[in-house]
């Protein structure tokens, strides 16, 4: 099949952040598909685009043998306020589709779109009726829903366009991919969507990396590398945003400055700048911060900590999602401690590798954590259990596999049409 994804948030070659389509386009293109990328110039976390890009509106990649990435201009005005992001969003949707109309060659057979942003469904529907091919949209967010939560906008009647526009591309796309059960039954329960139009292929651990990571990996070494002493390490890795609400993990390392302990926050976000004054205000010399960094980098400071720690806001909302960070902990064999209530907190106490802490709950937070210092041999523990249990539910090369024999089964649909 010839695929055209479209993917805002697609991730250069070596960069940090959510790699989720990076490994799915690897495994189809393994499989002898051809895939052409719509993303933009912008990264999702600092709101910045590279030098190279400076006064270009569509930049083209081969990306690997059979994948080739073409950038569109998207407005740096994206991390200014709520008009600035909004700006991006539409100047994506211009650009994108000028990609998609002009810069590519010959016909695709799918459209597989992923949001968020919302906005990006525009792009595919415009395209999908232009070019007369279906449109797969991929749910990884329930936007606006999770925009309200985080404050990310206040106006009701923007709320209201937005959720009309999640409804049509929900009516007009050929199938939904929905990437945990809530977001099924949430589509099924409050947005009307048939059954028979969702699939389900999850996030997932990229087990294929982290084992190259881990083959000679000296943990001491980087340990020393980071500044890591004697003290246990309790990893973030992940934006540091709005949604994030990362003050909890100060609140925290604040309660327990007098214990061997370092906290280590690597990414980026709208937020970090304020976290990093904060830190420094209080004097937390138990809290560190590390700028993104690429996923196989990502992967040895994980290796090199003791605990991987996912968090977000304390919302109903958040109870739908696995948190994408925690399936890298997984295949780190890393024990995770889970501030995010929900589906997310079902999945470690199933697979037995974490502790569950409740969010915006410091005191919690705290007592969980020296529960683990407590029991350090449930540490491990943890950790193996988690490996395992991700290596059978959520290996990224087999959902990726699965992924693309249900593009295929749909494509193959549609054409009987």
């Amino acid at each position: 099949m010839r695929i055209l994804l479209i993917h805002q948030y697609f991730l250069e070659k070596d960069d940090g952040g959510g790699s989720r389509f990076n490994e799915m386009t690897r495994v189809w293109e393994e499989k002898g598909h051809e895939i052409t990328v719509l993303a933009g110039m912008v990264h999702y976390a600092t709101g910045k685009k590279q030098l190279r890009y400076v006064n270009k509106f569509i930049s083209r990649e081969q990306y690997s043998k059979d994948t080739t990435v073409l950038r569109c201009h998207v407005s740096e005005a994206y991390n200014t306020n709520l008009i600035g992001r909004l700006w991006a969003y539409v100047t994506f949707i211009f650009s994108s589709l000028y990609a998609g109309l002009f810069k590519t060659e010959g016909k695709f057979d799918i459209i597989v779109v992923t949001s968020p942003p919302l906005f990006v469904g525009i792009s595919a529907y415009l395209l999908s009726r232009l070019k007369r091919i279906p449109f797969i949209f991929e749910v990884r967010d329930l936007w606006p829903d999770s925009m309200v939560i985080s404050k990310s906008i206040v106006n009701d009647i923007l709320f209201k366009i937005l959720l009309g526009m999640e409804s049509f591309f929900y009516r007009k796309a050929i199938a939904i991919n929905v990437l945990t059960p809530s977001f099924r039954k949430v589509l099924i329960e409050e947005k009307n969507v048939p059954p028979e139009k969702i699939i389900y292929i999850p996030n997932g651990s990229d087990f294929t990396l982290a084992e190259q990571v881990n083959v000679g990996f000296d943990r001491m070494a980087y340990r020393k590398k980071y500044n890591f002493a004697d003290e246990t390490v309790i990893v973030y890795l992940g934006a540091h945003g709005l949604a994030n609400h990362l003050v909890q993990v100060l609140d925290t390392a604040e309660i327990l400055k007098n214990e061997n302990l370092l906290f280590v926050m690597v990414g980026d976000g709208i937020q970090k700048a304020k976290l990093i004054e904060d830190a420094q205000k209080r004097k937390l010399d138990n809290i560190k911060f590390i700028d993104s960094v690429p996923k196989a980098e990502a992967l040895k400071i994980i290796l090199a900590a003791d605990i991987g720690t996912s968090v977000l806001k304390k919302s109903d909302l958040f109870k739908t999602i696995y948190s994408n960070k925690t399936f890298d902990y997984m295949s780190c064999k890393k024990p995770i401690l889970m501030v995010i209530d929900g589906i997310s907190r079902d999945l470690v106490e199933e697979a037995k590798c974490g502790i569950f802490a409740e969010p915006e709950n410091p005191e919690d937070i705290a007592e969980k954590i020296m529960f683990y210092l407590n029991n350090k041999s449930l540490m491990t523990t943890h950790g193996e259990a988690g490996y395992i249990f991700a290596k059978e539910h959520f290996d990224r090369d087999v959902l990726g596999l699965k992924y693309i024999d249900e593009t295929q089964r749909i494509v193959n649909e549609s054409q009987r049409r």
